[in-house]
């Protein structure tokens, strides 16, 4: 598989090779020695998630309080999204910036988001189901979101999606700003004293 580093630092857009014949298709969508290699530390994985949803719906933008956080590696099986992952990480070179993949079940991405991301997906065809493995059980408690529709994160949702469709705790979120000032959000450089933690440094 090939690994790339996205424009958010500690995120990566992972491409399987895909190997097919007459009876179908085989891949190996999650490797954590290749994975290892370009992080630095062995994901400790804790629970995996799958969602389906309708063509048009938004979800996230989603994080969670560290430690532990929720590194995520996220794929679909079904369908497509267009995946984004939000630097909301105050004092970062590229704090409030995001980058995104198409994830489907054609090229067959994942998308691998560090502790401390803000992560969120528009789907773009019904029933598109995503799964992803995260290093931190669900907590409510420590969960936090960011209104997906904030002006000054300005994530750019695709015409594919059609008309969107957005949870009352989404649109409720707080904007970036707001969640800033009231503390919610990390650090960079608390962040970056995490992610050596993890690496044994």
């Amino acid at each position: 598989m090939n690994i790339r580093e996205l424009s958010i630092p500690d995120s990566y857009e992972i491409t399987p090779i895909q190997r097919a014949d007459d009876r179908g298709v085989f891949l190996e969508w999650y490797r954590f020695d290749l994975l290892e290699k370009v992080i630095g530390h062995p994901l400790a994985l804790r629970q995996a998630n799958t969602s389906v949803s309708k063509r048009g719906v938004v979800r996230g933008i989603h994080f969670a309080d560290v430690p532990l956080g929720q590194a995520k590696y996220v794929t679909v099986t079904r369908g497509a999204v267009l995946d984004f992952v939000i630097d909301i990480r105050v004092g970062s070179p590229s704090f409030g910036k995001w980058d995104s993949v198409r994830l489907d079940d054609v090229e067959r991405k994942a998308i691998y988001l560090a502790e401390g991301l803000g992560h969120a997906f528009v789907a773009l065809s019904d029933d598109a189901t995503v799964s992803y493995l995260v290093t931190d059980t669900y907590n409510a408690s420590k969960e936090h979101g960011i209104n997906p529709l904030d002006p000054a994160v300005a994530l750019v949702f695709p015409e594919e999606a059609g008309p969107l469709l957005l949870s009352p705790k989404d649109t409720d979120a707080p904007g970036i700003d707001d969640a800033a000032a009231a503390g919610l959000l990390p650090s960079w450089d608390s962040m970056r004293a995490y992610y050596n933690s993890l690496n044994g440094q």
